[in-house]
């Protein structure tokens, strides 16, 4: 099988990979780009535990295939901190103990940004429907939604 060559952006830093036609997003990403935020829960998009964003929609790493990235912009969990400097949400899910194991945490941190993004303003309601394709199996969802709906809150006294 032949590889094929996918140049893409990746948190905002262009990047070049060869890869079989028939491996996924999250294999690329783990094996060939060093980036082992991602994790592969369930390996069929059940779980968002291999959340990214392409071209700024959320997606499950694990149902992409990397030749379909050519010229995309891919977000990870890390491109979520500016260097030592961690994003709001990674803040707060810190101080809001939204976190245990791990496994789900980065999908969970790129789904409540993208959710962000879309809508800085949202509603619990919106929250829980926005994050119902990430699973969790430690820290139950209340902490977590109550951390993304803390940063919305301060996201907007700061835009004030």
């Amino acid at each position: 099988m032949s590889r094929v060559h996918v140049s893409a952006v990746v948190n905002g830093e262009p990047v070049e990979f060869l890869c079989d036609p028939t491996q996924t997003l999250l294999d690329v990403l783990r094996d060939q780009l060093g980036l082992t935020g991602s994790k592969e829960g369930c390996g069929s998009g059940d779980c968002g535990a291999c959340s990214v964003t392409i071209d700024g929609r959320l997606a499950c790493a694990c149902l992409a295939l990397g030749a379909e990235m050519e010229g995309c912009s891919i977000g990870t969990i890390e491109g979520l901190a500016q260097g030592d400097q961690l994003h709001p949400l990674q803040k707060k899910f810190v101080e809001a103990a939204a976190l245990q194991c791990g496994v789900c945490t980065p999908g969970f941190l790129v789904a409540s940004k993208a959710l962000l993004d879309r809508n800085p303003d949202p509603t619990e309601t919106e929250i829980r429907y926005w994050l119902a394709g990430n699973l969790c199996r430690c820290t139950g969802y209340d902490k977590i939604v109550r951390a993304v709906m803390e940063v919305a809150a301060e996201m907007k006294e700061t835009a004030r």
